[in-house]
């Protein structure tokens, strides 16, 4: 098991910048995929970045593809969404997600652990 927190949400004006962390405990993050996902009111649970275990090969939805930056830190078990050119359209609730394996998983149902997510809202 483990568990998932999210931090690092709040109001921002459009343009602004972020930075998510997404702390694991429970056991040792590294052997984990990751991923964020974010819902906005009325829709469904959408991908946004995945890193692998290792670190490498983040993908990114090509809604944030160049605004946005996945990374993680596994001596500290945390993976991190850095989010810069904030929109409008961003907001949502962000949650992180985590699967024991080598591969990059970008689909919900994909994923075993979720956190309980943390609210980002861009203003115009």
């Amino acid at each position: 098991q483990v568990q998932l927190v999210e931090s690092g949400g709040g109001l921002v004006q459009a343009g602004g910048s972020l930075r998510l962390s997404c702390a694991g405990s429970g056991r040792t993050f590294s052997p984990y995929a990751v991923g964020w996902f974010r819902q906005a009111v009325g829709k469904g649970r959408e991908f946004v970045a995945a890193i692998s275990w290792s670190g490498g090969r983040p993908f990114y939805a090509d809604s944030v593809q160049g605004r946005f930056t996945i990374s993680r830190d596994n001596a500290a078990n945390t993976v991190y969404l850095q989010m810069n050119s904030l929109k409008p359209e961003d907001t949502a609730v962000y949650y992180c997600a985590a699967k024991s394996t080598s591969l990059r998983l970008t689909t919900t149902r994909d994923y075993d652990y979720w956190g309980q997510g943390t609210q980002v809202t861009v203003s115009s």
